[in-house]
């Protein structure tokens, strides 16, 4: 279905995860320069600007806000030339309640694979060799998701998939556009186990609606 949906000539066999946390390899579709179509890659998730010194810098990188994409300097050149399509089928948001936090799972209501609006970096400051990371783009929530969090991430239209792609469209105030929030009446939303707190339990029962 994944190859399907993004045009792909070919996907590995991937391991289902249920509870992606950053610095962790997260599943992108992208075009490098050496690529002659989209390609399927792992990514670590927490963006590392080429001209960091330290990888650390990515923890801090997991999103990058769409209202100051094109001008912050850890995301601008990457928001010219190397987006990607972070592929997902659902995430988790958290809502304050009392004295903690009810985590909340979020997909489509067809249940299919879907794109975060993303941008790639390729680090090289490190003798143990380069690595090549992402970051999700955010922005406003729609109504489903505003009691939950003040901001979501930005999922695109697949129509969109290969504006957002095209190594060749740089305008600002052609992409930016797409940056915007999903429509809710095409989202569902549900309570989880807090077990998703913990990045170690990578399993189903993270997703399963709590009873």
């Amino acid at each position: 279905m994944v190859a399907e949906l993004f045009e792909l000539a070919e996907v590995p066999d991937i391991t289902p995860r249920y509870n992606i946390a950053p610095t962790q390899p997260a599943p992108v579709v992208r075009i490098t320069p050496e690529d002659t179509g989209r390609q399927f890659h792992m990514l670590r998730w927490g963006l590392i600007p080429f001209w960091a010194d330290d990888p650390s810098i990515g923890v801090r990188m997991i999103n990058a806000r769409a209202e100051t994409v094109t001008t912050k300097p850890a995301f601008r050149a990457a928001f010219r030339q190397r987006r990607c399509l972070v592929v997902a089928d659902g995430f988790y948001e958290w809502q304050k309640q009392e004295r903690r936090k009810q985590p909340y799972y979020i997909h489509l209501c067809d249940g299919k694979p879907f794109a975060f609006a993303g941008l790639w970096e390729h680090w090289e400051g490190s003798d143990s060799g380069p690595i090549d990371s992402c970051t999700i783009i955010t922005t406003e929530p729609n109504e489903l998701t505003a009691p939950l969090h003040n901001r979501m991430p930005v999922i695109l239209h697949p129509k969109d998939y290969a504006l957002w792609l095209d190594p060749d469209a740089r305008q600002t105030n052609v992409l930016q556009p797409l940056l915007r929030p999903y429509p809710s009446e095409e989202m569902s939303v549900y309570p989880v186990s807090t077990r998703v707190n913990n990045p170690g339990n990578d399993i189903a029962e993270c997703i399963e609606p709590l009873s």
